[in-house]
């Protein structure tokens, strides 16, 4: 194998893993259930996606201006993201959030899964009603 498609290779390995870490940070945004569980998928699994992201692009750069660039935007990230998150903590703690306990999560995810139970129940009884009536 020659150097450009050992290039290819592992630049594709690391974007494809920042991808997924990405991914991963943007669906902890979504589904996690209070601000600070929030900011910590947003603040370190989006910090790992970027820079796998970058690293595989210093992999496909083809000349080292363009590697020293990607390298200084890499380490930008690595200080700036973790301290936003620290400053978003800290000023969500003085705003008056407090952090959920584990078991208010429990309960939380337990009324999530019987709201769930009880919506899918009432489709499939809507729906045997609609049949029965189609069938008169």
């Amino acid at each position: 194998m020659q150097w450009d498609q050992i290039a290819d290779v592992l630049s594709w390995i690391f974007i494809s893993g920042g991808a997924f870490f990405a991914l991963t940070g943007t669906l902890g945004i979504i589904r996690f259930p209070d601000v600070f569980t929030r900011m910590h998928g947003a603040g370190m699994v989006d910090t790992m996606g970027i820079g796998l992201i970058l690293v595989g692009l210093m992999f496909q750069s083809p000349d080292a201006i363009t590697v020293i660039k990607l390298g200084l935007i890499l380490v930008f990230i690595f200080f700036t993201s973790p301290t936003t998150c620290y400053a978003l903590a800290r000023a969500s703690l003085a705003a008056g959030f407090m952090p959920m306990k584990p078991r208010q999560i429990e309960i939380m995810t337990t009324q999530h899964k019987d709201v769930v139970v009880e919506k899918k129940a009432a489709k499939k009884k809507s729906k045997d009603k609609e049949t029965k009536s189609s069938k008169t």
